[in-house]
């Protein structure tokens, strides 16, 4: 039989955790690990909005699928015992090739909302983007992160002023970059919202009302701080609907984005670009950036993928202007992808809200560490010790 001093020196008793939430998120090792623990701790609806896409959600299956058919080539016998991460987008530093995308309704899915982004990503050196449909303000997210990066997203509203004054709140706050959605000239149909009660105003049905008591943290969370309100509200007389109506224009066209560009003092970037066509062209007007997105296949099911795209635009106007791309984002392998194929940066939405869902604020730094974590491994494998011995020549697309 072994003895004890014979096993004594092969086992390391580890010491108990007993923070509970820091022990679930001890135990995620990828981002999948973290919406599994969103899943179990959020109601359905909340977590259906983060989850879903439109109609058939083909655009975002697809997006996710180019990520898996990639193949890396590695470069072998490279020195990287040290791996830079950081470089300069839109003309400031970040720690990583990533920031976390605007999302809407944040503070939903929960009650840390935007805040716990901010914060997180303050911490982190990368930008956080704040929606126009956010539920925390332009002010709050500034306190929240007012050393870091903070860039915000405009939808181009039927009222002209009330976009200035939105734009003119967020440069007073020192927001540096504006991105200027422009893939919703109306809402995408979005059928989970749908079916689970989500359409404004809200329908909620028995089913909807009983999976939601299941979870009475987030219930004792949503009720026991504030009230959930926009970033564009404070200023709204009328209701979301009519806020909605008037936020989704559909005759917006390129000298919209021209005016706008006339009076914004910072960087200046289009979010929602699906075509070379529109890419060279929004290139020739000298826009600072656009961002391939497909709005993660929350708009036109079928829509192009970014990750596709992104080759042949950044050879047609990645000289004159920086190219981003999100959607489909799940890992850091995704982002170390797309900068050898010519992204400058990329920006993720759900596998932040999946940490945000999972954790509060502690959970987004769980996910910022994890994609990190994966971004420097995966450039180690590849033997690239900086984002700049990123090629094309690391990446096939199988597809």
């Amino acid at each position: 039989m072994p003895r004890a001093r014979d096993l004594a020196p092969l086992i390391r008793l580890k010491k108990p955790q007993l923070d509970a939430r820091r022990r679930r998120l001890d135990a995620a090792h990828t981002i999948w690990d973290l919406r599994a623990i969103a899943a179990r701790r959020t109601p359905r609806a909340p977590f259906d909005y983060t989850e879903g896409a439109a109609e058939a959600e083909i655009s975002l299956a697809r997006s996710r699928q180019a990520f898996e058919d990639i193949e890396f080539h590695p470069r072998i016998l490279r020195d990287v015992a040290e791996v830079d991460t950081s470089s300069v987008v839109l003309g400031g530093d970040v720690a990583l090739p990533f920031g976390i995308a605007p999302t809407g309704f944040t503070r939903m899915m929960h009650a840390e909302g935007e805040i716990a982004g901010a914060g997180a990503a303050g911490a982190a050196g990368i930008p956080f983007g704040l929606s126009t449909m956010g539920t925390s303000s332009i002010e709050d997210v500034r306190a929240a992160n007012p050393d870091g990066r903070n860039w915000f997203q405009l939808y181009m509203w039927k009222d002209r002023d009330r976009s200035m004054a939105l734009v003119e709140r967020a440069a007073a706050a020192g927001f540096d970059t504006l991105l200027v959605t422009v893939d919703v000239p109306v809402a995408g149909a979005r059928l989970r919202d749908i079916r689970n009660g989500l359409s404004i105003p809200p329908r909620l049905t028995l089913a909807t009302v009983a999976n939601a008591a299941r979870h009475p943290g987030w219930w004792i969370d949503l009720l026991t701080t504030e009230p959930l309100a926009f970033a564009s509200l404070d200023r709204w007389p009328g209701t979301v609907a009519e806020l909605l109506d008037s936020m989704f224009d559909p005759t917006v066209t390129f000298e919209d984005l021209a005016w706008i560009q006339q009076r914004w003092p910072g960087k200046l970037v289009v979010k929602g670009v699906q075509s070379l066509e529109d890419a060279e062209r929004l290139a020739a007007m000298g826009v600072d950036g656009i961002i391939l997105s497909n709005h993660g296949g929350r708009q036109l099911d079928r829509a192009p993928v970014p990750f596709h795209l992104l080759p042949e635009v950044v050879r047609a106007v990645g000289k004159g202007v920086e190219v981003h791309l999100d959607t489909g984002i799940m890992a850091g392998a995704d982002i170390v992808a797309s900068i050898a194929l010519g992204a400058r940066f990329t920006l993720v939405g759900r596998a932040y809200l999946y940490g945000l869902m999972a954790g509060g604020r502690q959970g987004v730094d769980r996910a910022i560490e994890i994609l990190a974590g994966e971004i420097a491994r995966t450039m180690r494998l590849l033997g690239a010790a900086s984002l700049a011995e990123l090629t094309p020549d690391h990446v096939t697309q199988l597809r």
